[in-house]
């Protein structure tokens, strides 16, 4: 899909290539990850659809390489915040300081104030912590003693955590994993992708040596051509069905919110771009609805007790609610 953007004062600027673009840096990030383009493509989606992506597995599968190659892959502000049990809000917001000679405040911007945010096992800090970033993630700026101070666009949180059964991890707060446009399993790499990375990575680390291939106004643009494709009005019935069917699924006790539908509109957009279509499919909604539904959902007990998974349910609501025919 070629979209032409616009500038400040409504002129046309160039001409970009969402797929196109999608696809060098899909391919640029598959140098590091091997054999897991599924993820790499959700991955662009979220960043697309501009908001934040969740990555939970054990440990060891590449959680943290992912976001790093991504972040390498882009020519923009990249900080990383490792999540301790002894980290404070303010290291990840900022603070202000009383400077002596100028008797004033002064506000240190925290790790928060990049384009890309790779928050490092998120669940390890504490949930006081870890809601530093609420209005962060939803509202790009942060507020310290009374004062707002505006993020950077593109802005992307990926944050890597581990299952909540391991030791020292913390759930991440309800209000928190809503912010969150999708959540990815890496998973374990087929044997002969492992054995590739065992080949190439004895001496070297692909990571050091990773290319820029875009850079943050290129991001920026092919965020306001995604904006622009259309949807029918089918498929933003279908969106609001599917999370209204999730309200009132008997397994779960909480359903998806609004800003689920918001976001699973705007990830389906990205999809379709990625596509190089310059409209919105059911298919591109039913693709994503598991990856951006299913972590926002809390099953009642007794689904609990018949160990059904959130992800079941939506699979579930799929096969149930009417799918619209046609554009």
């Amino acid at each position: 899909m070629t979209e032409t953007t616009r500038t400040a004062d409504g002129t046309a600027g160039r001409s970009v290539d969402v797929a196109a673009e999608g696809t060098r840096i899909a391919a640029n990030i598959g140098r590091v990850i091997e054999g897991k383009p599924d993820v790499v493509r959700l991955a662009l989606v979220v960043l697309l659809a501009e908001g934040h992506l969740l990555i939970e597995d054990v440990p060891g599968v590449g959680k943290t390489t992912l976001a790093k190659a991504l972040a390498a892959s882009i020519d923009a502000t990249v900080r990383r915040i490792q999540f301790t049990p002894d980290l404070l809000p303010s290291d990840v917001t900022g603070v202000s300081v009383y400077d002596q000679e100028t008797r004033e405040f002064e506000f240190k911007p925290g790790a928060i104030f990049a384009n890309l945010v790779v928050a490092d096992e998120i669940n390890r800090a504490s949930p006081k912590t870890q809601s530093a970033l609420l209005e962060c993630m939803e509202e790009r700026q942060v507020t310290v003693d009374g004062v707002s101070y505006e993020l950077a666009r593109p802005f992307l949180v990926m944050a890597t955590q581990n299952p909540i059964e391991m030791e020292g991890t913390y759930p991440l707060p309800e209000a928190q994993r809503d912010r969150f446009t999708a959540r990815v399993s890496m998973g374990y790499p087929d044997r002969e992708a492992e054995l590739a990375m065992l080949d190439e990575r004895a001496t070297t680390d692909p990571l050091t040596t990773l290319p820029a291939v875009a850079d943050a106004a290129t991001i920026k643009e092919l965020i306001t051509a995604v904006g622009t494709l259309h949807v029918a009005e089918a498929v933003r019935r279908y969106v609001v069905a599917l999370v209204d069917a999730t309200r009132r699924s008997p397994d779960l006790r909480v359903g998806a919110s609004p800003r689920a539908g918001l976001q699973l509109l705007r990830a389906a957009r990205a999809a379709a771009a990625l596509a190089g279509r310059d409209h919105v499919l059911p298919d591109d909604v039913q693709a994503l609805a598991v990856p951006v539904l299913a972590h926002r959902l809390l099953l009642t007990a007794d689904a609990t007790l018949a160990r059904r998974s959130a992800e079941q349910v939506v699979h579930d609501l799929l096969a149930t609610v009417p799918v619209p025919r046609g554009r």
